[in-house]
């Protein structure tokens, strides 16, 4: 199993929520938050501040199945790219064992 912490614009949302109904993921958590990478978040005005501004972001994870992790990883990349700075990353994690507390199912099963 593998867990991705998938990191994007908000507007992207919806996109990716299709993408991962599309794959069978039947389960995901969703983290508003700000932050900044590369572009050091955004400047207004024609003058440059010192002052650095976050953006805000999502971060969505789940775990999936190692079988479709690659396929699924592919889809989501093309799916949510804008091309421009922000688009985000995705973090992905090897996944020991899961556990469904209310039937105490393990594994693959579990998710």
């Amino acid at each position: 199993m593998k867990k991705l912490e998938i990191v994007t614009r908000p507007e992207k949302l919806e996109d990716l929520r299709k993408i991962l109904e599309e794959f069978g993921v039947t389960g995901l958590n969703i983290f508003h938050m700000e932050g900044y990478g590369n572009q050091k978040g955004y400047y207004e005005g024609y003058e440059q501040k010192s002052e650095i501004k976050l953006l805000p972001m999502i971060k969505v994870e789940t775990v999936v199945d190692a079988s479709i992790a690659g396929t699924l990883i592919e889809k989501i990349s093309k799916g949510i790219r804008t091309g421009n700075y922000g688009d985000g990353k995705i973090f992905v994690y090897p996944v020991e064992d899961a556990i469904r507390i209310r039937t105490g199912e393990r594994g693959k099963i579990a998710l």
